[in-house]
C-alpha cells in the first residue's frame, strides 16, 4: 500500500503529533500521504488533494481520532471499498483499533499487507414522502428517528412486509452491529458482535413496559411509517446527516450491498475492547 489517505480529527490535542509520527514512518516506508487541505496543512509531507481524489488515489485510509472520525471516514468513502485503519487519539474507541504506541508497527504491517480486513455492515435508509424518494442515507452505526419536542411520536413498524406493531415513544433506533454499542445500548438494546448479520431495533423511552428491543435479520427490509410526529420528527444517520420527517412519510432500511472494510492488527480482540470500554470487571466467587 503505497498511498495512504489521512482523515484526522484536528481538534484532538495530540492530532499534530500523531500526524507527524505517521509522516515520519511513511517516509521510512516510501509511502505517499494525501489528505484534504485542512489536514494537509498539519504537515509539509502531506499532499493536499480534493475529497474525490482522496478516495480515488488512496490504497488505504488512516483515520485518526475516535469513533466519530471513523464514521466520518465511512461517510467520505460512500461505498468505496478502500480499507480504513482507525488510529485512536485519546480515549479508547470501539472502531479505532490502533493505539498510539502501536502505530509504527501497524503502519509497517499495513505496508507489508500483513493486516486483517474485517467487513462491517452498513445500513441504507431511503425516505419516501407520498411514494417519492426524498432522502437517502448510509449509516455505519445507526439510523435514528427522534421527536424534536417533549411530546411523544407514533411510529408504525413492519419487517419484510409483516406488521410488527405501532409504538408511542420518543423515538426509534435501527442499529448495525457496529452501532449496537452506541445509542442503541443506551436504549437497553443488546450488543451484537461485528460478524452477526442482523439489525437491532430499539425504542427511545417507549410508553409501554412491554416494548422491547428486537433483533432482526439484515437480509430483509425494515419499514417505519410516521404517524403523529408530536410537533416534530427528525431522522439522522450516524448522528451526522439527516432530515425532518412528516406524518405519512416512510423510511425503508436495508443492509447495503457495500460494507466498510476495517483494517485491524492480527490478534485484535473485540471482547477485550468491550471489557475495557464498558469496564467489565467480571465476577469472583467466594467460599
Amino acid at each position: 500500500m503505497k498511498t495512504l489517505g489521512l482523515i484526522v480529527n484536528r481538534r484532538k490535542p495530540r492530532a499534530k503529533d500523531v500526524v507527524d509520527q505517521i509522516a515520519g514512518k511513511a517516509r521510512e516506508l516510501g509511502q505517499t500521504l494525501i489528505a484534504e487541505s485542512e489536514t494537509a496543512a498539519l504537515c509539509d509531507d502531506i499532499e493536499a488533494v480534493s475529497r474525490e481524489a482522496l478516495v480515488e488515489r488512496a490504497d488505504a485510509i488512516v483515520a485518526c481520532g475516535g469513533d466519530g472520525t471513523m464514521l466520518r471516514a465511512a461517510r467520505i468513502l460512500d461505498g468505496d471499498d478502500t480499507p480504513v485503519m482507525g488510529v485512536n487519539i485519546g480515549s479508547l474507541g470501539f472502531l479505532t483499533s490502533i493505539a498510539e504506541d502501536g502505530l509504527d508497527h501497524a503502519l509497517e504491517s499495513l505496508a507489508a499487507g500483513d493486516m486483517d480486513i474485517h467487513h462491517w455492515a452498513v445500513a441504507d435508509a431511503v425516505v419516501l414522502s407520498r411514494g417519492t424518494e426524498v432522502g437517502y442515507y448510509r449509516a455505519l452505526n445507526d439510523v435514528v428517528l427522534r421527536g424534536g419536542t417533549s411530546r411523544v411520536v407514533t411510529l408504525d413498524l413492519s419487517v419484510d412486509g409483516d406488521h410488527v406493531t405501532s409504538y408511542m415513544c420518543d423515538g426509534l433506533i435501527v442499529s448495525t452491529p457496529a452501532g449496537s454499542t452506541g445509542y442503541s445500548l443506551a436504549a437497553a438494546g443488546p450488543i451484537l458482535t461485528p460478524s452477526v448479520n442482523a439489525f437491532v431495533i430499539s425504542l427511545i423511552c417507549p410508553h409501554t413496559l412491554s416494548s422491547r428491543p428486537l433483533v432482526v435479520p439484515d437480509n430483509g427490509e425494515i419499514l417505519i411509517t410516521v404517524g403523529d410526529t408530536g410537533g416534530g420528527l427528525f431522522l439522522t444517520a450516524d448522528g451526522q446527516v439527516g432530515q425532518s420527517l412528516e406524518q405519512g412519510d416512510c423510511v425503508k432500511i436495508r443492509r447495503s450491498g457495500k460494507d466498510v472494510r476495517f483494517v485491524q492488527v492480527p490478534g485484535h480482540s473485540y471482547f477485550a475492547v468491550l471489557r475495557e470500554k464498558l469496564t467489565w470487571s467480571g465476577s469472583t466467587r467466594h467460599g
